[in-house]
């Protein structure tokens, strides 16, 4: 530990973010650079504590206090090999993770927590800058093969630590670019796509095969791969979205979120849309319905198509912003919070139930009829007497969630077997079919970023046990098995 009393020195500090006025003219990320002595600055104000609380708040373990005494020391290469050593994208976890870890920081008990996600970003971005992060082919080869269905981070990572085993690993993917939900669903003003093919340029180079544009089911069967593979991985996501199932949903003029948000993001990459599939929000009456960070994003791009207004709506009450007793420390706090898209301009509202999408003469909507809501306890309502109203919508953006992954065309070829809610049921991250694995949304369902690079690694190790009968790729249970023992 670099400070001993770092906590009590200095108080959290970020970056400070552009004026929201300047910055919804472009889709650029909205932070402004942050000196590297005040980074080393925030590090410092970790403890070092006995029970380090944040490696268990963090899907993927990583080691916190060490990078950070790392970062405090100004040992960049330190931290480098420390953070690398559990994560294989910081560059991607450190813009768009939530940091679960920050809330199970103990210092967050009376204080604003350890600013572990700019840490993060800090320590990737110099790890680019001094040329520490370089394309390393594995020096042997296994002779086995590896297919990845799905170019997102639980593929990506997965494909990673297989190549490092030194498989010959094949990504496979829909889409013509790589990156999944990375590149497609979440805006640029939150990860610009150039960090995106920065990684898969290494990842390239290192000896994986891309093969986009490929739909498994429809230009090959996935019978046909897993005939060719010796090993199949399907990190599919979960994008099946859920319906809001009232009358009126099939109205001109209503879309699910991640529809709208890829189309964004396909224009600002410069990719052509024919204008009977193009979706603007300019000058629009917005509502966006669903209060989770796909909802916020879409809050964000509408702000930078300059919506006539943007509502965003939540059936549930405006949550407090202390945790309630049950809800103690270091559970995830279950409070009120905002994001840069709602500071840019967005009216919020609580515990409203969408009863109805009004049309006007040309089926398309006009409005959303809506009730407010009296909460008994968290999962009983009435209706408020004489609430109702219409809210005025030239665009509704449905952002509540999603029910399973799309694997229609995989149960087609094999019968897999799905749990309750029809994601995947696996056994040792393998499937009833031998040799067909998963990772990530498509067997735990929808989730974050971090949770899917830690089961893209979980799997891979899985997978390279199937194939040579060990591994020496690391695992978050062996390293909990050597600190226990």
């Amino acid at each position: 530990m670099g400070k001993t009393d770092g906590f009590l020195l200095y108080t959290r500090e970020l970056p400070q973010a552009r004026n929201p006025k300047e910055r919804i003219n472009d889709s650029n990320e909205i932070y402004t650079s942050f000196p590297e002595e005040k980074t080393r600055q925030q590090a410092s104000r970790c403890m070092d504590c006995g029970v380090p609380f944040c490696h268990s708040g963090c899907p993927l373990g990583n080691q916190i206090p060490d990078f950070n005494d790392a970062v405090y020391e100004g040992e960049w290469e330190r931290a480098a090999q420390i953070l690398y050593s559990t994560n294989n994208f910081p560059e991607f976890t450190g813009r768009i993770c939530p940091a679960p870890c920050e809330s199970s920081c103990v210092l967050s008990i009376n204080k604003p927590a350890v600013a572990i996600e700019h840490i993060e970003k800090s320590i990737a971005e110099k790890s680019f800058e001094l040329g520490l992060v370089k394309p390393q082919p594995p020096l042997h080869r296994t002779g086995k093969k590896v297919a990845v269905i799905g170019s997102g981070p639980a593929g990506l990572a997965a494909a990673a630590q297989l190549n490092q085993a030194g498989h010959e690993v094949h990504v496979y993917d829909k889409d013509d670019k790589a990156g999944g939900l990375l590149r497609y669903g979440i805006p640029d003003f939150k990860l610009e796509k150039w960090v995106i093919d920065r990684r898969l340029d290494i990842l390239a180079e290192e000896g994986i095969h891309f093969h986009l544009g490929v739909e498994i089911g429809k230009q090959i069967t996935l019978k046909k791969l897993h005939r060719k593979y010796d090993a199949v991985l399907m990190a599919i996501g979960s994008s099946k979205p859920r319906l809001l199932n009232i009358p009126g949903h099939h109205l001109k003029g209503i879309h699910f979120a991640m529809d709208y948000l890829t189309l964004h993001n396909r224009r600002v990459a410069g990719e052509s849309i024919a204008p009977e599939e193009d979706l603007l929000a300019t000058d629009k009456h917005v509502l966006v319905i669903g209060g989770g960070d796909t909802g916020s994003d879409c809050v964000g791009t509408a702000n930078r198509q300059f919506a006539r207004s943007i509502s965003q709506l939540q059936y549930r009450t405006m949550p407090s912003t202390a945790r309630a007793p049950h809800n103690p420390w270091p559970e995830w706090p279950m409070t009120y919070t905002s994001s840069s898209s709602h500071e840019e301009g967005c009216e919020r509202s609580w515990g409203w139930l969408t009863k109805e999408f009004v049309a006007d003469e040309n089926g398309h909507v006009k409005g959303l009829k809506v009730v407010e809501l009296e909460w008994k306890n968290s999962h009983e309502y009435t209706e408020k007497p004489e609430s109702e109203k219409v809210l005025p919508c030239d665009l509704a953006l449905i952002a509540i969630g999603y029910e399973r992954p799309l694997h229609d065309a995989f149960k087609a070829s094999f019968d897999f077997e799905t749990d309750s809610r029809g994601n995947f049921k696996l056994r040792d991250w393998q499937t009833n079919v031998p040799g067909i694995f998963a990772a990530g949304d498509a067997c735990r369902g929808q989730s974050l970023v971090v949770w899917a690079i830690s089961d893209g690694r979980e799997a891979a190790r899985a997978i390279d046990i199937h194939l040579t009968g060990k591994s020496d790729l690391p695992s978050k249970e062996v390293s909990r098995l050597v600190l226990e023992g």
